[in-house]
């Protein structure tokens, strides 16, 4: 039997606060920045902070360690939340791809970019809304 006490979270595994700031902070770099990304960029604001500083609430509780969007905002209702934006394939793969350079950019391990390449599309994936 493992010990799940003893168990690194993903948060723990990749360094903590400092690499999930330094993941969501590359993740917006490359949308704004890189134009394969225009139609995700197009989604958002101008100004990109407060999605920045939501995703790295959010990213910090998903991967185990402290739950800062629950303790701000409550539930994450992640589909609600992005109704109101037409999401389809080509949107989601957008993200995802975005999402895969930033982990790679920032330096995580193989390992951990391939379990949480799975776990991204599958929530991007629950994320569409439109066909196409």
């Amino acid at each position: 039997m493992t010990d799940q006490a003893s168990t690194p979270t993903t948060y723990e595994k990749i360094g903590g606060e400092a690499t999930v700031a330094k993941l969501t902070a590359r993740f917006y770099e490359l949308m704004d920045t890189v134009s394969h990304f225009a139609e995700l960029r197009a989604m958002h604001p101008a100004d990109l902070s407060g999605s920045r500083d939501k995703l790295f609430m959010f990213l910090s509780g998903w991967f185990g360690g402290p739950d800062l969007f629950v303790e701000k905002f409550g539930h994450p209702k992640l589909r609600a939340r992005h109704m109101p934006f037409d999401i389809g394939t080509k949107e989601r793969d957008q993200w995802v791809a975005c999402m895969a350079l930033a982990m790679e950019d920032v330096g995580l391990s193989e390992d951990v970019r391939k379990v949480l390449l799975n776990n991204f599309f599958n929530t991007a994936d629950f994320m569409r809304n439109k066909e196409g």
